[in-house]
């Protein structure tokens, strides 16, 4: 394992995003906040408790995953993007780096900065809302699976995209319409029967759900089954990424 070459491409990375700092961390950290003070702050006093927790504290778990998947998947894709853009993809190609090392550089430096974005969100919440988390090694778990899972797939959308264009396609018309359809502002169960079922086929759900298990001990779903499903998917991604080294699809072309 060439641990230097995943270094350069890890401390390259993340200098990028210190010397756009207010892109890369202020502004989506500025957003979150906006929702806090409408639906947390303003509207969530007005509202009932759902499952026994106030509105306000019941979309904190729901707001900071729609952060992290957001982030996740914009720090990976255009970070992969750049080099294909610039040229500068070849001298990664050329190298003695393996494919193995150049996803764990990349990614790597793309789930840091998400993490860092959740984190960051979880502190600023609580000047707006008052919350607990029952289950913080658990609620650790989820922030770090699923921002290593959605980089996994920004990487691959950085690659298939061929225009920066393209690189905005599936966070806003795909990711962001699921994850406020994933439950984020309220629980499922709240649903009709049938929308309940049509909810299940949403992946978003149960990201959220597992981490708002973690907060609150609540659950749309079980908890088994949301680490589950995330796994499955983190595999796909893997399994996708594993076939473009292979094929040096839209990669080496």
């Amino acid at each position: 394992m060439n641990f230097y070459a995943i270094k350069a491409i890890y401390l390259f990375e993340m200098a990028r995003t210190w010397r756009t700092i207010m892109q890369s961390i202020a502004s989506p950290v500025l957003s979150t906040s906006l929702y806090f003070i409408v639906f947390g702050s303003a509207i969530g006093s007005r509202m009932a408790s759902i499952e026994g927790v106030s509105y306000g504290a019941f979309i904190v778990p729901g707001l900071i995953m729609l952060s992290i998947l957001t982030e996740s998947i914009s720090n990976a894709s255009f970070g992969i993007y750049m080099p294909k853009f610039a040229g500068t993809i070849y001298e990664v190609l050329s190298a003695p780096i393996s494919a193995v090392e150049t996803v764990i550089g990349y990614v790597g430096a793309a789930a840091t900065k998400s993490i860092i974005i959740g984190t960051i969100i979880l502190i600023t919440a609580r000047l707006f809302v008052d919350f607990s988390i029952e289950h913080p090694v658990w609620m650790i778990a989820f922030l770090v699976l699923t921002s290593i899972t959605f980089s996994l797939f920004g990487f691959i959308i950085g690659i298939w995209a061929d225009s920066f264009q393209k690189l905005q396609i599936v966070p806003l018309m795909i990711v962001t319409p699921l994850a406020f359809l994933g439950g984020s502002f309220y629980s499922i169960n709240m649903l009709p029967p049938f929308w309940q079922t049509i909810a299940l086929f949403n992946p978003v759900v149960y990201l959220v759900s597992g981490f708002r298990w973690s907060f609150y001990g609540v659950a749309d779903v079980g908890v088994g089954i949301s680490l589950g499903m995330t796994l499955v998917f983190m595999l796909l991604c893997l399994g996708g990424i594993g076939w473009i080294f292979r094929t040096g699809y839209r990669i080496k072309a």
